[in-house]
């Protein structure tokens, strides 16, 4: 469906770029003044060729753009919002949980006796 969908719009995106090529611009020099050797313009006439092609450029870049819309909940292997679990959870190594002895020792501890400080002998 995912493929079907881009495909889709790939052609519309296509279809879009000839018919925003095809429009004359303001200052009357275009792709349309080539196509006017072909009979398009007396058969639509110019102010009804400019109608036709506005409204063919507004009608596909709505397709495009609700079909690109639609590709992403299309995309193949998205999984649901539970089963999700981020790159960090999915690499991280399993520690086993077990208690570590505590930080602060449970009883107090006498300090060691300090023995006084004996003078040192003096040097020869």
């Amino acid at each position: 469906m995912h493929l079907f969908i881009v495909i889709v719009s790939f052609l519309a995106a296509i279809m879009l770029v000839g018919v925003i090529l095809l429009q004359s611009p303001k200052s009357g020099s275009g792709l349309t003044g080539g196509i006017s050797t072909l009979g398009t313009v007396q058969t639509l006439g110019v102010r009804r060729t400019g109608d036709f092609l506005s409204k063919t450029t507004a009608i596909l870049a709505a397709i495009v753009l609700l079909l690109c819309f639609i590709a992403q909940f299309t995309l193949p292997g998205r999984q649901s919002a539970k089963a999700t679990k981020s790159v960090l959870q999915e690499n991280v190594p399993m520690v086993p949980m077990t208690p570590s002895a505590p930080a602060v020792p449970s009883a107090p501890v006498a300090p060691a006796p300090v023995s006084p400080a004996a003078p040192a002998a003096p040097a020869k």
